[in-house]
């Protein structure tokens, strides 16, 4: 199912759900009924809980945001170190050279062709991409260089092998989902009392009312939509991408 249809349902169903309650609960109002009776207590209640969770909101889109964006970078890092390590070893002999080109090809078409998919998926890494990444620092660390300028080019390259090594292992830690199970617990029910509470200030049946009232139960149902988007930085529409795989290793397909 698309995640704009989600999406859509969600933001749909929210605003019934609130406009049904609404209306079946402004029928047991009775006609001489005083809206402006309202205790300023209640209203003052309101405000304060809609603005403290107002607040947990910005900070929930905040971290799932910070994750994407450490996702995304992890990405950017572990494509340049390995485009780092092609580049480098120019000055290898042409056989040394050219086994390190290949098996770095061969580690970028699998993370682009079978470990991406597994990610967004499983959120975890796959054992050959493990195994083809090992074969890429075998080839380099286990080359004696014979000239000074091949013993010059050797520990950068180990260096990027390193780096490339560890935004690897930074990107399989950010596979997965990061909000804890108690934060969405504690958003949920935020989100019922906060919408709840609108009910406490005895919405009428005028079509400016229940207009603003569906508004803001499909807003908070869009931030957590927004927010549960955001919590797979792989897995979910807007997600990290492999563009800088495809952007430094244009021959390498998905």
């Amino acid at each position: 199912m698309s995640e704009w249809l989600v999406l859509s349902i969600a933001m749909a169903s929210a605003c019934a759900v609130v406009l049904t309650i609404a209306v079946l609960n402004n029928r047991r109002i009775a006609d001489d009924d005083d809206p402006t009776e309202t205790p300023d207590v209640i209203e003052y209640m309101t405000m304060m809980i809609g603005v403290v969770y107002a607040i947990v909101l910005g900070l929930a889109i905040a971290g799932v945001w910070e994750g994407r964006s450490a996702a995304q970078e992890s990405v950017r890092l572990e494509a340049q170190a390995l485009h780092e390590v092609q580049a480098r070893s120019s000055v290898y002999p042409a056989e040394v050279r050219d086994r390190i080109r290949t098996d770095v090809d061969a580690y970028v078409a699998h993370v682009l062709d079978a470990e991406w998919k597994v990610m967004s998926e499983k959120g975890a890494l796959t054992e050959r991409g493990t195994e083809l990444l090992d074969r890429v620092r075998a080839d380099v660390t286990e080359f004696e260089p014979q000239t000074e300028l091949e013993g010059q080019a050797y520990q950068p390259l180990v260096d990027q092998v390193a780096a490339a090594d560890d935004a690897r292992s930074s990107r399989g830690q950010n596979a997965g989902a990061t909000m804890p199970g108690v934060v969405w617990f504690g958003l949920i029910i935020g989100a019922l009392v906060t919408v709840g509470l609108i009910f406490t200030l005895q919405i009428r049946r005028t079509f400016r009312e229940l207009l603003l009232a569906g508004l803001f139960s499909a807003l908070i149902a869009f931030l957590l939509f927004l927010i549960w988007d955001f919590d797979a930085p792989f897995g979910r529409g807007i997600s990290a991408t492999a563009e800088p795989f495809l952007d430094l290793f244009p021959e390498a397909t998905r």
